[in-house]
């Protein structure tokens, strides 16, 4: 069975290319969620005015992989404790948040986020805000697959590579071939 969730952890395109790694995913779509505006384009979701914030659409194979095996990665490649911002993208489009679809994720979702918190994974509180989904629109074709058409760009160097580092010493076992 297929399922959707729509995960916000910063810019798109490092939690694209994160995700597009990930065995059981298939499909990654970057794009705009939670705002206030029809069909919002990058240089209005970047002003702030629509209230959405960059996300990318998860289609995956629950057989192969859970969604609580996708919220830990999720999780660990990104920073959960930072209000609008994620290391130098600041601004409400770069909030962490978690949309779902199916009201049962909800519980599996605030299950998974208590259970980091009781550990005391980080110093400070989560603050990853978890919402039903409104309307995902899709982001445009040049965000799609970015870094990796991208790689020598400074931001994927210095921003995604890490992240992608991380999955590759952290989650290795979830990583395609």
């Amino acid at each position: 069975m297929i399922k959707t969730i729509y995960l916000a952890g910063g810019c798109f395109w490092c939690t694209e290319a994160v995700f597009q790694r990930l065995n059981g995913v298939r499909s990654v779509i970057p794009g705009y969620i939670d705002g206030f505006i029809k069909n919002p384009a990058y240089r209005e979701v970047c002003s702030e005015r629509t209230g959405h914030t960059e996300a990318i659409s998860v289609d995956f194979e629950v057989d192969e992989i859970s969604l609580v095996e996708l919220l830990l990665i999720f999780f660990n490649t990104h920073d959960p404790t930072t209000l609008n911002s994620q290391q130098n993208d600041k601004g409400t489009q770069y909030r962490s948040g978690i949309y779902y679809l199916d009201p049962e994720d909800k519980i599996v979702i605030e299950t998974v986020m208590k259970q980091l918190e009781e550990a005391q994974v980080y110093e400070d509180p989560i603050v990853t805000e978890v919402k039903i989904a409104t309307v995902f629109y899709k982001a445009e074709e040049e965000h799609f697959n970015y870094y990796n058409l991208n790689k020598n760009q400074p931001y994927c160097t210095y921003i995604i590579d890490p992240k992608i580092e991380k999955l590759k010493k952290y989650f290795k076992n979830f990583i395609t071939t």
